[in-house]
C-alpha cells in the first residue's frame, strides 16, 4: 500500500501543521509532482482523517502516560521555588535581589544546559536522562528547607534543575517517537502532565511545611524517589532505529531550518520570561498585596492549572487548525487578561489570574511538535531548544525582576513587564497558516510500505 506524506516546497517549512498521512491506491505520482487539483483533493482528503478521527484514536500510549505523570512530577518540583521563598525570606532574611537570583539559577540550571542533556540522549539512546530525572529534582528541591545560608541554597537549587533538565528533552523526544496519527494531541498529554504538576507543586509543598515544618520539607522528595525507580524499571526505552544524532549533520540541518526555527524560538522565549516570571514571583506578589502564603500558592495553581486545561486542549485543536491560530490566539489573549488581573482586586483579579494562565499556555504544545518537525532526527536536542534553551533566557529576566521589584514595587514592575512583552503576539504571524501551506505543496516525498 502506499502512501503520500507532504511536505513543504519553501526551505525550511515544516511537513505541515496538520500533518496525516493520505493512503493512495497507485504508484508513485508521475515525477513526483502533485498539480494544484491532485492538491486540493489531497487536502481535502487530508481534512477528512484529521476531522473525523473516531474517538477510539484519542486513546493515548501507556508510555506516553508513564512520562506524563514522570512530567507531573518533575515540573511539580520545578514550581516550588516559588513557594520556598516566602519562608525562606523570612527565616533567611533574603532580599528580593537574591530571591530572583535563586529563580534565575534554577532556569538557567535546569533550561539553558537542556541542549546539553538533549544531545547526549539523542547520541546514547539510554532511558536513565528521563528516569533519574524525578529523584534528582525532588531530592535537591525539597531540601531548601535546611539550607543554613543564602549559598547553600544557591547550590541545592542549582543541583534540583539537573534533575529537571536531563529530564525534559528525553521524555519529549519518546514521546514524539510513540506518537502516531494525532502528534499535537498525544505531545499535548505529556505537557499537560507537566502543567498539572506545576499547578499542583505550590500547593503539594505548601501541605508539606504546614504539616511537617519547612525544617523536614525533604519528605517531598519521596514520590520522585519512586517514579524513578518505577522508570528505571518499567519506563520506555529510547529507540534504537532512529539514526544517532552524532552521524547526521545536527549543524547542517539547524542552519537550513533556521528561519522557521528562529520563529519558534523566540515565540517559546516570550511565553516563557511570562510563565517563569509568574511562577516566581506569584506568591510573594500576592503577600505583598496581603495575602498569606497558602493564598499566593493556590492563586499560582490557579494560573498553572488552567493553563494546563487549555494546553490539551490547544494540543487537540492544532492537529486540525495549525499551529499559526492558536500561538496567535495565545499571545493576543495574555496580555489584556495579564494586565486585567494585576489592576483589579477581589474575585474578578482572580478570574483575570485563571484566565491570564489559560491564553498563556494555549499553546504551549505547539511550538515542540512543529519544530520537531524539522528535524526528526534530533528530536530531543530540538525539544531542548525548544523547551529548554528558550526557557533559560528567562533566568537572566528573573534577577532583574526583582532587583526592579526592590527599587520600583514589585507590581509595578510585574505591569510594564507584561506591557513590554506584549508585542510578541507578531511573531505567530510570521508563522505558515494552515491554508497557505496546503495550497503551496509542491513537492510530494513518497514512501512505500507493504
Amino acid at each position: 500500500m502506499g502512501f503520500l506524506h507532504f511536505a513543504q516546497m519553501k526551505a525550511g517549512g515544516t511537513a505541515g501543521d496538520n500533518l496525516c498521512i493520505i493512503p493512495t491506491s497507485g504508484g508513485p505520482v508521475s515525477g513526483g509532482i502533485l498539480d494544484q487539483a491532485q492538491t486540493r483533493r489531497a487536502l481535502r482528503n487530508r481534512r477528512r482523517l484529521c476531522h473525523n478521527t473516531p474517538f477510539v484514536e484519542m486513546r493515548v500510549h501507556k508510555s506516553i502516560l508513564t512520562l506524563s505523570g514522570a512530567h507531573f512530577f518533575i515540573d511539580a518540583y520545578a514550581s516550588m521555588l516559588g513557594v520556598f521563598l516566602p519562608f525562606l525570606r523570612e527565616s533567611l532574611n533574603l532580599t528580593l535581589t537574591e530571591s530572583g537570583l535563586l529563580g534565575g539559577a534554577l532556569v538557567f540550571s535546569s533550561s539553558l544546559m537542556q541542549p546539553i542533556y538533549g544531545y547526549l540522549a539523542d547520541r546514547l539512546r539510554h532511558k536513565a536522562f528521563a528516569a533519574l530525572g524525578p529523584a534528582i529534582s525532588g531530592i535537591f528541591i525539597c531540601s531548601l528547607g535546611i539550607a543554613p545560608n543564602f549559598y547553600a541554597l544557591l547550590v541545592l537549587v542549582i543541583l534540583g534543575g539537573v534533575g529537571i533538565a536531563a529530564f525534559h528533552p528525553q521524555g519529549a523526544a519518546v514521546t514524539r517517537e510513540l506518537s502516531d496519527k494525532r502528534p499535537g494531541y498525544e505531545m499535548s498529554v505529556f505537557i499537560t502532565g507537566g502543567m498539572i504538576g506545576y499547578g499542583i507543586g505550590p500547593i503539594y509543598i505548601t501541605s508539606v511545611i504546614a504539616f511537617a515544618g519547612l525544617q523536614q520539607s525533604y519528605w517531598a522528595a519521596v514520590p520522585g524517589v519512586l517514579v524513578s525507580v518505577y522508570l528505571l524499571l518499567c519506563g520506555p526505552e529510547p529507540s534504537k532505529e532512529t539514526e544517532p544524532v552524532h552521524q547526521i549533520h545536527l549543524r547542517e540541518q539547524i542552519i537550513k531550518k533556521i528561519k522557521p526555527l528562529s520563529v519558534h524560538y523566540f515565540l517559546v522565549v516570550i511565553r516563557s520570561l511570562n510563565q517563569m516570571v509568574f511562577v516566581a514571583f506569584l506568591p510573594l506578589y500576592f503577600t505583598v498585596r496581603g495575602l498569606t502564603v497558602a493564598e499566593g500558592a493556590q492563586h499560582l495553581s490557579l494560573f498553572l492549572l488552567t493553563g494546563g486545561v487549555t494546553g490539551l486542549c490547544g494540543g487537540v485543536l492544532v492537529d486540525r487548525f495549525g499551529g499559526r491560530i492558536i500561538c496567535a490566539i495565545s499571545m493576543i489573549g495574555y496580555a489584556p487578561m495579564a494586565l486585567a488581573f494585576l489592576l483589579t482586586t477581589g474575585p474578578l483579579s482572580t478570574l483575570m489570574c485563571a484566565l491570564a494562565g489559560g491564553f498563556l499556555l494555549f499553546a504551549n504544545p505547539v511550538n515542540v511538535v512543529m519544530a520537531q518537525r524539522l528535524i526528526p532526527e534530533a528530536a530531543s536536542t530540538v525539544a531542548a531548544l525548544m523547551m529548554g534553551f528558550a526557557w533559560g533566557i528567562s533566568g537572566f529576566v528573573i534577577p532583574l525582576i526583582g532587583a526592579f521589584g526592590d527599587v520600583f514595587g514589585l507590581h509595578t514592575v510585574l505591569v510594564w513587564f507584561v506591557v513590554l512583552t506584549s508585542p510578541g503576539f507578531l511573531l505567530a504571524f510570521w508563522l505558515p497558516s494552515h491554508r497557505a501551506e496546503a495550497l503551496t505543496l509542491g513537492s510530494l516525498q513518497y514512501s512505500q510500505s507493504e
